[in-house]
């Protein structure tokens, strides 16, 4: 977990996520969705990625830091154990940096 102050001296937490939902998108957008959560599956971070994008050098990275401002509470408590098994596994055997 990282923090960085800012201009104002306010600190901007960082969160580590890990992949836990890769789903593409039933509509004409062709999207891929990728939700990454927290290691106890309370908090989750949404992903959107075109489809072709798949092609180009962007790897899709098992874990990503990102803001704490940028992430939602998992308010299910089945999803959020979902999510805590499966940002778990993934930490486990994976570095964050790993395509996925």
């Amino acid at each position: 977990m990282a923090t960085d102050a800012d201009a104002d001296g306010e600190t901007d937490e960082e969160v580590r996520v890990w992949l836990v939902e890769r789903t593409y998108s039933d509509d004409e957008q062709n999207l891929v969705i990728l939700v990454y959560a927290t290691p106890d599956g309370k908090r989750y971070f949404r992903k959107e990625r075109a489809l072709t994008s798949f092609s180009d050098e962007r790897d899709t990275t098992a874990a990503l830091d990102v803001s704490a401002d940028n992430l939602g509470t998992v308010d299910d408590p089945e999803e959020r154990e979902q999510y805590a098994a499966e940002a778990s596994r993934v930490a486990a055997e994976r570095d964050p940096d790993d395509p996925i």
